[in-house]
Order: structure tokens, then C-alpha cells, then sequence
């Protein structure tokens, strides 16, 4: 984390009608000051005589120097993305982000202010203007009211502050920048590095171990709705009293991070996660012949005697599965268990007359048998292809039986089993693959050729 260290001098106090004559940044890094910046500033109106004889800058002085606009795109450099540290920094930063608005730009820096910080670290002073707090604190100030004497002087009183109490320059950032839901034995700074990013995220405690383990499409955001809100009042409660630390892995896509979550609560069993979540019941499609020949289908809760064509974890998702089948091969809905009436009934445009006789068996069960082998080469293995952390990668994924058994990273160019990794297949990804496979399109999901072992069947122990 970075700070920038500023100081300006003005043609007045007021932020609407004023304009800025002189502009002073130090960049310091937490340690000390690395950069240092300074310039006059023509303010495009007259400098009044009493400012004159405060600051020594007359209209003479800035009559050549660069406008705001001229610097604007140099100070934004330097200010963006840093704390922005100032004695009665409201002042500073209502100039600055003033001038910034009218080049079409918005300053939205964190801020310190070494006036409310000097008051927390050395209390009962009589005084916390700059000159008395350098005084007090014996910090030479050559150029008083010049920026970059200010500017400098501040510096090395912020420099004293964050080194003597680092705590409290820290603790007011939080609640300066709206942090303060923060649990107490997690650093800001840590906060700062977390990424705005889709992936998983370990909680550890004091220990290093991991006790919560979440996916999220905002990391950041994600971790902050953990300790904000009333949602879960005594989770919140409890992971705010244990986390001190916190690790992630990026993962490119919400599916990624989602079966990467799953391996890594059954692998960790952390403390706060709950058991996940896979409905009790669980549906199949089964296939059979009735007694004129004609084969059949039928959506039922499945059980541990009869193995099913397809497995679902609900009524609706097999309804829907079956409804695309046999709009895509041409079945009756009737022999298909959906419809009690004859299709002619409803004018079902799709039955071609099964239902009534009107269709061979032949004819009918050729195009069902063609439905039953689709389902059995999707339980083959299956080859998925995603986006990865980076446009030079992409993101590999095979199944077999509907359950993940291998996935990794790849970058363009390197041979597709580098950085692969193996797995135990568990239920829980065969429920995700369910809940996406409709989103991906046919150039993502290949179907490979059934290897000399059989894909293992599903076991959900229900």
C-alpha cells in the first residue's frame, strides 16, 4: 500500500470560486518517501494580496507556470490508486478533486488526515495545527505555506505516525474508507490485496487452518457480505471472532469455482461449511417395452434395485430433459409417460401415431433407441472447455458418468495433459454439470471415445 503525501497552496479558502497556485506529492510506501513532486500552478485568476504576503506566490510567479489541466494528467498518475494523506485533508482533496472534475475526471482516493490522527497518537497537545504538531514533535519546516515545505513536513510526520503507531493509522483507514466491518484480527492490508475476481476462497484462523471455504463471482465483494448485513447473524458472528487470514485461487468462471468448491469442502471439511447441499430425492428416467412392443419412458424417484437411463435431482429438470428428447427424435408424449390421452386428442404435432397404432413398432422404437444411445454417450466422458484466468489460457474439464475425475489450467500452445489433475468423483459436480450444461455451446463440449474401462456409475448413498 501506497501513500501520497500532499500539499497545495490556493488563491483562497473557497472550493467553487478558488483556484490552486501551487502543488506539492511525496509518495511514501509505508516505509519512506520514494517520489517526489512539485510545481507552481497558473490559477487563470488573480492571487489577492493577502495570500501573497501568506505564501510568497504572487501573480508574477505563476503567469508562466502549467494550468491544472496541463499537470492533470501527471498528478493523477501519482494520486490514483494511493491513500491520500493531508493535514486537514478535506481542504486538499476537495481542491484537487474539484479540478479533476472539471478535466472529466472523478478522485475517489482513500484518505488520512494527520489532524484527527495526531489528536488518537499524541493526545492532550494544546494544539494540532502543522506548525505545532512539528514543534512538538521536532520536524524542521523551512518553507511554511509553501507546498512542498508542508508538504514535506507532513511526511515526515505521517512517517513517524505509521511507524510509532501503526495500529491506529490503519484502524482509521478502515472507517475512513468504510471498512470497519473488517473482523478485529484481520489487516486492512490484507483486505486491500483480495482480488475483485472469479474464484475460491479459503478462510484460515489464527492456526492456518482453513475453516470456511466459499466461491464467488467478486472475491472481494464476497468476503465483505460475510461480515456486512443481517444474513446469518451467528455464522457472521463466529467467522468475524476466528478469521485472521485469508487465501484464494482464481478460476476464470463461475462453473470452475463452483466444482473447485465442492472438491475442496470434501477434501477440508472446514468447520463452518455446511454439509452441501444435494436433495434427498433423486429422479431417473427408466426405459422399458410394453406388452405391444412399443418402448417406453417413464420419470420416477429412483431407487437403489433399478438403474435408471439419466439420472436428475428433480421432477421438473427430468421433465424438461425428456420434453427436448422427444421434441428432438420425434416420440409421443403419451408412451413417454407425460400425456394419459391419446396425442390425436391434442393435435400434437409431434407424435407421428404411436399412441393409437398408427406408427410401426419398428419404425417407433428405432427412433427411441436412438434417444436411449445419446444418453448413453453422454455418460461416456465428456471433454468441457472454458475460459481460463487469463485471454493466453483456457480451462479443461472431463467427466465420466456426469462426475468431474480430472481438470486444470492450460495456456495455448502447451500439451492439453500438462497441469492436469485428477480427482475423486464425487456427486456434488455431476449436480453442477446438470445446473450449466445447457449454458455451453457445441464448440465447449466434446464427447470422447469410450475408453477400455467402463464410466463409474453413480453412487449417491441415499
Amino acid at each position: 500500500m501506497e501513500f501520497a503525501i500532499v500539499d497545495i497552496e490556493t488563491t483562497g479558502g473557497s472550493i467553487k470560486d478558488g483556484g490552486i497556485t501551487e502543488v506539492a506529492v511525496l509518495i511514501h510506501n509505508g516505509e519512506n518517501i520514494i517520489h517526489t513532486y512539485q510545481t507552481l500552478v497558473n490559477p487563470e485568476r488573480g492571487i489577492p494580496t493577502y495570500i501573497t504576503g501568506l505564501t510568497g506566490i504572487d501573480n508574477q510567479m505563476v503567469h508562466n507556470s502549467p494550468k491544472f489541466e496541463d499537470i492533470a494528467e501527471e498528478l493523477w498518475g501519482l494520486l490514483a490508486g494511493r491513500v491520500f494523506v493531508a493535514h486537514n485533508v478535506n481542504f486538499d482533496f476537495g481542491f484537487l478533486r474539484e479540478s479533476f472534475l472539471r478535466t472529466g475526471r472523478e478522485l475517489k482516493s482513500q484518505k488520512l488526515c494527520t489532524v484527527r490522527l495526531g489528536r488518537k497518537i499524541y493526545p492532550g497537545l494544546r494544539s494540532y495545527s502543522l506548525g505545532s504538531l512539528c514543534e512538538n514533535r521536532k520536524i524542521p519546516n523551512e518553507s511554511r505555506h509553501r507546498a512542498m515545505g508542508d508538504a514535506r513536513a507532513t511526511a515526515i510526520l505521517f512517517d513517524q505516525m505509521i511507524k510509532e503507531r501503526p495500529d491506529m493509522v490503519f484502524s482509521s483507514l478502515k472507517r475512513n474508507s468504510g471498512e470497519s466491518f473488517l473482523p478485529p484480527n484481520f489487516s486492512f492490508q490484507k483486505f486491500m490485496q483480495i482480488p475483485e475476481a472469479c474464484g475460491v476462497y479459503y478462510m484460515l484462523n489464527a492456526k492456518g487452518k482453513v475453516i470456511y471455504v466459499g466461491k464467488a463471482l467478486n472475491i472481494k465483494e464476497r468476503f465483505k457480505g460475510h461480515f456486512s448485513g443481517q444474513v446469518q447473524p451467528k455464522l457472521k458472528q463466529q467467522l468475524k471472532d476466528e478469521v485472521t487470514d485469508l487465501q484464494w485461487n482464481l478460476t476464470g468462471s463461475e462453473f470452475m469455482a463452483l466444482l473447485i468448491e465442492a472438491l475442496e469442502i470434501k477434501r477440508l471439511w472446514p468447520k463452518y461449511n455446511s454439509a452441501l447441499k444435494i436433495p434427498k430425492t433423486v429422479w431417473g428416467l427408466f426405459t422399458y417395452q410394453d406388452g405391444t412392443g412399443y418402448q417406453r419412458f417413464q420419470i420416477a424417484r429412483q431407487t437403489k434395485s433399478i438403474q435408471p437411463l439419466e439420472t436428475f435431482f428433480s421432477g421438473e429438470e427430468a421433465l424438461s430433459f425428456l420434453k427436448l428428447g422427444i421434441e428432438k427424435y420425434g416420440l409421443c408424449s403419451k408412451l413417454s409417460g407425460i400425456r394419459k390421452v391419446s396425442c390425436k386428442v391434442v393435435q400434437d404435432p409431434v407424435c407421428r401415431g404411436a399412441c393409437d397404432s398408427e406408427e410401426g413398432v419398428f419404425e417407433y422404437n428405432s427412433r427411441a433407441g436412438e434417444f436411449v444411445e445419446s444418453i448413453k454417450k453422454s455418460r461416456g466422458t465428456i471433454r468441457i472447455e472454458l475460459e481460463g484466468r487469463s485471454p493466453e489460457e483456457k480451462a479443461l474439464c472431463f467427466f465420466e458418468g456426469g462426475m468431474l475425475v480430472k481438470y486444470g489450467f492450460v495456456v495455448e500452445g502447451n500439451s492439453e495433459t500438462e497441469n492436469l489433475k485428477d480427482v475423486k468423483p464425487i456427486p456434488e459436480t455431476f449436480y453442477i454439470l446438470r445446473q450449466f450444461f445447457q449454458q455451453f455451446t457445441a464448440e465447449q463440449v466434446k464427447l470422447l471415445p469410450k475408453s477400455e474401462q467402463e464410466a463409474p456409475m453413480l453412487s449417491f448413498g441415499f
